[in-house]
């Protein structure tokens, strides 16, 4: 998700993550390394034996 920036998220935990980009990735997936920001690991796919 998309979202005008800058940030500052409040995570469960109580933490706060904090970016002053212009525009911000929200991951929405929770598969990103860098949670709660998206770095496109969404975007990466396992391939089983069946593909080539």
């Amino acid at each position: 998700m998309l979202v005008e920036g800058p940030v500052e998220i409040v995570l469960e935990d109580g933490s706060t993550v904090v970016c002053d980009r212009f525009q911000v990735a929200v991951c929405t997936c929770r598969r990103s390394r860098a949670y709660p920001l998206c770095d496109t690991s969404h975007r990466r796919r396992r391939h089983t034996a069946h593909e080539e």
